[in-house]
């Protein structure tokens, strides 16, 4: 059986609250901006294989009973009514929401299968509605799907709740956002992307910045816990000087976080890309200039640089949860809600529960026959060995605190983590000569600038990349 790290140990937060500094050194970022994973899980789902079957999954649910871990939600809606040319998500192009119905009655059918394995006493913490576009669905779908999560699983009612939806302004108004409200919802992250209309157009999605803020305007009204705004540089017209204009406009619209997604242009793999012309895309010059300006005008704004692509003001649970040393990451990036066991529902949607990922289908068709069948939608995924698990403890906290300490890491395993991890601090040994690690004794701390490269120092952890050949993943800048 794998082993378990003892939850009452603590994870030395006190390096993560360090605030980053406006350090800049391009060519150190040229010289290390390779390809990366994100690190939403490790291993990777380019590890998971098929012969992980729905059976593992449902034995992985009954034996994360005994631990009681909390459940966090994840639902995957993935219609949309109009695709936006930049995007890599899984989803269904279709403005006829009565589509919607029979997808509702499967993830349904898949609450019901999983939770026969659950002690579904145990409090949902989080929720998440993702896409696609979760506002696709009509006001009434959207209190049917609740009710069916509710009546399966048990929604929760307190203040520490995190319940969280992805909107699109263009497909919402106010009059959604006190339905949500009801629902039980108190966080929503809204996608902006650029308020640039000529970069807005190139992408295939209008948006003026009015929809943002109208709804923006509301949320704060209606008491939203918090409200997040997705941007993305990097794409086809976007300069320096551009994307500082929208910049000043959103950090006027005062949101309590930001996402600051790097487009990775891959249209071998995301037909809608290829409308992208690449010779409309900033070169990398100008694409490192975005992201400086991004760092300086965020950061003389008040936010905290969480890590990679993401921003919270101080007191927002993202930077407190960081300050603790509580701080999670998983498929939905960071999460303030640690040591949740997550139940990923609908087309393509992953799972963690305790030592094992666990992937849906990812077509509609196979979700649905699968369901139809009376099986759980699980295709692949994978059991974790105990190597694999004391990496995944060291990636992730990592890229949660910017640090790692291998004596915490020893007690917390029952290893010497030194001696364990030999061949990685070797790895390691160029990027402290370089500036971007620092360490001190059994004490690592990703300097200003490898905070950008977080990514990169994650890699010496991983042993599962020497069996990954290929273009996989994105540039890490």
């Amino acid at each position: 059986m794998p082993v378990h790290a003892p939850a009452a140990l603590p994870l030395a937060p006190a390096a993560a609250a360090a605030p980053m500094q406006p350090v800049w050194d391009e060519a150190l970022l040229r010289r290390y901006d390779t390809s990366g994973p994100r690190y939403t899980s490790y291993p990777t789902a380019l590890s998971f294989h098929d012969q992980f079957t729905p059976s593992d999954l449902t034995q992985a649910l009954e034996r994360s009973n005994a631990r009681k871990r909390p459940l966090s939600l994840y639902v995957h809606v993935p219609f949309c009514r109009k695709i936006c040319f930049y995007c890599a998500c899984n989803k269904i192009a279709t403005k006829n929401t009565a589509l919607a119905e029979p997808y509702i009655a499967r993830l349904d059918r898949e609450m019901v299968l999983t939770a026969r394995h659950l002690d579904t006493s145990r409090p949902v913490e989080q929720l998440h509605w993702g896409g696609g576009t979760p506002t696709f669905l009509s006001l009434n779908q959207m209190g049917d799907l609740i009710d069916r999560l509710d009546a399966r699983f048990g929604l929760s009612s307190s203040a520490d709740r995190d319940y969280a939806i992805e909107i699109d302004p263009r497909e919402a108004d106010v009059f959604t956002l006190r339905h949500l409200q009801s629902l039980g919802f108190n966080r929503i992250s809204l996608g902006v992307q650029d308020l640039s209309p000529l970069v807005q157009k190139a992408i295939n999605r209008i948006q003026p910045r009015v929809l943002t803020e109208t709804l923006m305007e509301e949320a704060h009204r209606l008491g939203f816990r918090s409200l997040n705004l997705d941007l993305i540089y990097g794409l086809p017209f976007q300069t320096a000087k551009s994307f500082a204009d929208t910049l000043r406009q959103v950090i006027e619209l005062n949101p309590a976080r930001l996402s600051v997604f790097n487009y990775a242009h891959m249209p071998e793999r995301f037909a809608p890309q290829r409308r992208i012309n690449v010779d409309d895309l900033p070169g990398g010059e100008e694409k490192l200039a975005i992201l400086r300006t991004t760092i300086e005008m965020l950061t003389a704004a008040g936010y905290v640089h969480i890590g990679m692509d993401h921003f919270a003001r101080p007191d927002d649970s993202l930077a407190i949860a960081q300050r603790e040393g509580s701080l999670q990451r998983n498929f939905q990036g960071y999460s303030s809600h640690a040591q949740c066991d997550l139940i990923g529902l609908g087309v393509s949607a992953i799972s963690r529960i305790d030592d094992v990922y666990a992937q849906n289908h990812c077509d509609l068709a196979g979700y649905e026959a699968a369901l139809d069948q009376g099986q759980i939608a699980t295709v692949r995924g994978m059991r974790l060995s105990d190597d694999d698990l004391i990496r995944r403890d060291v990636i992730e906290r990592l890229m949660c605190d910017m640090s790692i300490d291998l004596t915490a890491v020893s007690q917390r395993w029952n290893i010497d983590a030194p001696r364990y991890f030999a061949s990685a601090l070797e790895r390691l040994q160029s990027a402290e000569q370089d500036g971007l690690l620092a360490r001190s004794g059994d004490q690592l701390n990703a300097t200003p600038m490898g905070r950008l490269l977080i990514r990169h120092i994650a890699m010496a952890f991983d042993a599962h990349l020497q069996q990954q050949t290929g273009q996989h993943y994105s540039k890490i800048v």
